[in-house]
């Protein structure tokens, strides 16, 4: 073979992996406890990555009502927040075909504490950490190297209350997830407005108490995520419906509240209205909150210098209470689960200013908690 065509070959073979280069995603969609008599567990559907289009989904593994879902670093296993027999609070490691097509569960774990309402694995695959809300709670469970999830090795208490009687009564950890350098686990805790932080122990599974940030008294902070470069930091806050942005210091592993801004304001609030989730788009330039009750995603622009926000639209989901939404790896398109009507709607994403655009494509999913997207190979 000539040199050309080897580097060629080598080339292609680097880029397989591409979302640039995939033609359709794999859907996995962790359904709760499904109101018409259809079985709870993890379903997949397809979605087009060019036309848009998502086919049925059936289901893949039956499993008690996966409250959240988290994918392996490796793309080969996914873990989730589950119940075990009996109804039993637990966890489940799921290994996912080659091909995307299919799951097989790997082994599970009790969590011997409350219900896990979000679940994730650190981005080398050493440990999972889940967040239970009821119980005020964050636990560890190392991985083996085949990741099956070993016994509970730590299992943290949070303490602490909000300024709202009936909802801040107690601390109520809602977010599990860590920084891209893997040295920090964060937790938003709706119960005490404080994200915590913690310092990472993999080898040992466990966790050490690194200080927090403060959100708004009353604002009762959900999900987390970080910017793509890294510099910066958001939460979405459930019951004050605001984003608030942190410069993140990664050596010193502290966050700095730089802005709060609204994603809905108060004249179009309904009565009770919340935010639930947060993602960013993966070029860094928009980032999306969902409101339930009000049934949207709000998009802002990005300034990646300050990590300031900059409101763009607001997008009805065409469902009803938007729980959870996610986007392709390439950034294409958004899909928003609506977890009352049984649905997931697919939206295209404008690469120019991020709007949404409905693309008139929605299937029946039975009480969609969580989305997970995977190209296909």
């Amino acid at each position: 073979m000539r040199l050309d065509s080897l580097s060629t070959v080598l080339l292609l073979s680097t880029l397989c992996g591409s979302p640039l280069l995939a033609k359709e995603a794999a859907v996995w969609i962790g359904s709760g406890t499904p109101q018409y008599g259809e079985q709870s567990g993890v379903y997949r559907s397809t979605l087009d990555l060019e036309k848009g289009t998502l086919t049925k989904p059936k289901l893949a593994l039956a499993i008690g009502a996966p409250e959240f879902l988290a994918i392996h670093p490796d793309g080969n296993r996914m873990y989730a927040a589950c119940e075990l027999e009996g109804g039993k609070p637990g966890v489940a490691a799921i290994e996912i075909s080659s091909d995307r097509q299919s799951l097989r569960l790997l082994n599970t774990q009790p969590i011997n504490d409350g219900g896990a309402c979000h679940i994730c694995v650190d981005r080398k695959g050493k440990c999972i950490f889940t967040a239970q809300y009821g119980s005020g709670t964050v636990a560890v469970f190392p991985l083996d190297a085949d990741g099956q999830i070993k016994p509970r090795s730590q299992l943290i208490k949070h303490a602490g209350l909000g300024p709202h009687k009936s909802r801040q009564e107690a601390p109520h950890p809602h977010f599990v997830g860590t920084d891209p350098g893997n040295r920090f686990l964060f937790v938003p805790d709706l119960g005490t407005d404080k994200i915590m932080i913690y310092e990472m122990d993999l080898t040992n599974g466990q966790l050490k108490p690194h200080g927090h940030a403060e959100c708004a008294p009353g604002s009762g902070p959900r999900h987390f995520v970080f910017h793509p470069n890294g510099k910066f930091a958001y939460v979405v806050n459930e019951m004050a419906l605001t984003v608030t942005v942190f410069k993140f210091d990664a050596k010193a592993g502290t966050l700095t509240e730089i802005q709060t801004i609204d994603t809905l304001p108060k004249e179009l609030r309904e009565v009770p209205s919340s935010t639930a989730e947060i993602y960013f788009h993966p070029s860094g330039k928009f980032l999306y909150a969902s409101n339930r009750d009000h049934d949207s995603i709000t998009a802002f622009r990005v300034d990646a210098n300050t990590g300031k926000l900059t409101f763009t639209e607001r997008e009805p989901v065409r469902g009803s209470h938007p729980r959870n939404f996610h986007l392709d790896p390439a950034g294409r398109w958004l899909l928003a689960a609506g977890l009352f009507s049984n649905t997931v709607a697919v939206f295209d994403i404008d690469q120019k200013t991020g709007g949404m655009v409905f693309r008139n494509v929605i299937v029946n999913s039975p009480a969609p908690m969580c989305v997970e997207l995977q190209n296909v190979p």
